[in-house]
């Protein structure tokens, strides 16, 4: 439903390892980058997710939510974040509280932004 969002992260070597990993199993891809400042991350040549070096980046985070096609790509999304650096916020599995088909893991990412891989 989003066309893009930017993060600012602390560590963008670190983030970008941990979202590249992580959104793998979705069909994205890192796109345009400079291993300095930014790097960008999506489908195939439309990156939407673009992370942008900040050493003072402060708050409580931002949460993101990924569609994912199926059941499979929510938990491959969940362990290759974890293996690559993002802390379990939520394991893959229904959410009926949310609605009764509602499929989602939860990542924390270096950062300590909420990250989410749903199939609605």
């Amino acid at each position: 439903m989003y066309d893009h969002i930017g993060l600012k992260v602390k560590d963008l070597a670190a983030s970008r390892r941990f979202y590249e990993a992580a959104l793998a199993p979705l069909g994205h891809v890192l796109g345009s980058h400079d291993d300095d400042s930014y790097a960008g991350i999506g489908p195939t040549g439309e990156p939407a997710l673009w992370l942008y070096a900040a050493k003072d980046a402060k708050g409580p985070g931002t949460h993101i939510a990924f569609r994912a096609p199926d059941h499979a790509a929510v938990a491959a999304f969940h362990k290759a974040g974890l293996k690559a650096g993002g802390t379990d916020n939520g394991g893959a599995g229904p959410r009926a509280d949310y609605s009764p088909t509602y499929y989602a893991a939860f990542l924390i990412d270096p950062d300590g932004n909420n990250v989410e891989a749903v199939c609605p």
